[in-house]
């Protein structure tokens, strides 16, 4: 199917600059946001703004979710105006939120009884790589479906992979949270370490970036917490619920996975203090005893 119009669902800190992507990739695009002042950035970019997802769906047939939280991929897809009320046979909706797994498994089934096509596409890289369309984006679906969506991922993103059936993409975003969350606690504890022994904890990480302990989150998230700068990239309120996410799929599967649960704890502290809004790296403060 020729790709006439894309909707796009969500106009936060990623689904923004992915807008954004995709009219300089010269597709025509349709926007539905809860918040309407959201909109207001593309009145000049030629865009449909519709009144629900209904409609949207109506007058596209391809339709992008990236909104905050299972809930709401709930409402804004099978909902009283949700998109499967507007879709057409053959339409495809591409959830790039990060929820549940056996949610998204259940709107596929939905979507599937309209003869509508579901992948889900949860990405990382935060809004820089929304920004830059350096996005990895990790898709559950059907093969074909997944080829046909590929042009659109390659504008949004770098590292594309299909990883298997509806779920799988939630699935592998739930393992990249639990890394990332885990290696900024490991991250927080050496520079700890460091300071505690009066060791200058800059040179520390500046020794670790050229070994084997080196990461992307060593880099950049260890330059947060020595500068102690936490504007948000991804805040922790967001990563505690994808952390919630995961440790519900390793309940349903019956596995232990206590890292990961102590990572919860970290990011619980943080967002209890009402510092959700930061960085995730702020889980640094709680490990430094900057909150008690």
């Amino acid at each position: 199917m020729t790709i006439n119009r894309i909707g796009l669902i969500g106009l936060g800190i990623m689904g923004k600059p992915m807008a954004k992507n995709l009219l300089d990739a010269k597709y025509q695009l349709g926007l539905f946001a809860r918040n309407t002042k959201n909109t207001e950035p593309f009145a000049n970019d030629n865009c449909e703004i519709y009144k629900s997802p209904s409609e949207l769906a109506q007058h596209c047939n391809i339709t992008i979710t990236c909104v905050a939280d299972t809930p709401d991929v709930v409402d804004v897809i099978t909902g009283d105006s949700g998109i499967i009320h507007g879709a057409q046979s053959g339409h495809l909706v591409i959830d790039m939120s990060t929820i549940s797994p056996e949610v998204t498994r259940s709107l596929a089934k939905q979507l599937a009884k309209k003869k509508v096509d579901m992948l889900d596409a949860p990405v990382s890289g935060g809004e820089v790589g929304a920004i830059d369309g350096t996005l990895s984006i990790m898709v559950g679906g059907k093969p074909d479906v997944f080829k046909r969506a590929l042009s659109i991922f390659k504008v949004l993103g770098k590292n594309i992979v299909h990883v298997g059936d509806h779920g799988a993409g939630q699935v592998a975003k739930a393992c990249n949270q639990i890394l990332a969350a885990q290696t900024i606690s490991a991250v927080a504890e050496a520079l700890l370490l460091a300071k505690s022994s009066n060791v200058d904890p800059n040179k520390v990480r500046d020794a670790l970036l050229g070994g084997f302990a080196n990461s992307i989150v060593l880099d950049l998230h260890g330059k947060r917490m020595l500068e102690n700068n936490y504007k948000p990239g991804f805040k922790a309120s967001l990563h505690l619920k994808d952390m919630g996410i995961a440790l519900h799929s390793a309940e349903q599967n019956k596995i232990s996975i206590p890292g990961a649960k102590m990572a919860q704890q970290y990011l619980q502290k943080l967002v209890e203090e009402g510092n959700g809004d930061l960085d995730s790296s702020a889980i640094a403060k709680v490990i430094f005893n900057e909150i008690s």
